[in-house]
């Protein structure tokens, strides 16, 4: 298996994965909402090819309200049906509910650890396997594939890239969790 900096070599013309590549993966998130967003991808992710999530990344954000935590917590049947009628995102129920359940959660996880973050950075470090019955006791749909690409695409887990792919230097700056 290749690696996603490889990929990108080997695609140059992938304006899609190269802009998220180039800017978002691996790269440490410390807002609450960032890290709901990137949750959210990569459940819708399952099943589908990243690029498809990719296209819609915009669509999800506008129809997530900025996945904004708060808002997204509120969700009731009216938006349900919303989200199911948005041929923008991924219309799965299963995927819909686990956003606006784990929205609930994060909230849960403010008033114990004060943040998204904070909960994570409590947990850490630890191995994937540790960190997947973590999120498999707090969240909803986050099985191991989910977790381990959300890890390593907030940060948390070393391997987002390459050690000779120049944004593994950008990130090296920003201090990932991984570092420690």
């Amino acid at each position: 298996m290749s690696s996603y900096c490889e990929y990108i070599r080997a695609h140059p013309e992938d304006e899609y994965n190269r802009g998220y590549h180039d800017m978002e993966y691996g790269f440490p998130l410390n807002d609450d909402n960032g890290l709901f967003e990137r949750l959210v991808l990569e459940i819708n992710q399952a099943g589908l090819s990243w690029i498809t999530i990719l296209k819609k990344k915009d669509n999800f954000k506008c129809a997530y309200d900025g996945f904004d935590v708060d808002i997204v917590a509120t969700y009731g049947d009216m938006e349900r049906l919303r989200l199911l009628a948005d041929a923008g995102i991924v219309r799965n129920r299963l995927k819909i509910n686990a956003a606006i359940e784990n929205a609930r959660r994060i909230q849960s996880l403010r008033r114990e650890f004060g943040s998204f973050k904070a909960w994570l950075d409590a947990h850490h470090p630890s191995t994937k396997d540790e960190w997947t019955g973590f999120f498999r006791k707090t969240f909803t749909f986050t099985g191991g594939e989910i977790v381990g690409e959300f890890l390593l695409s907030t940060g948390y887990l070393p391997g987002a890239h390459d050690a000779d792919c120049p944004v593994y230097q950008e990130i090296l700056k920003l201090k990932p969790a991984w570092m420690g």
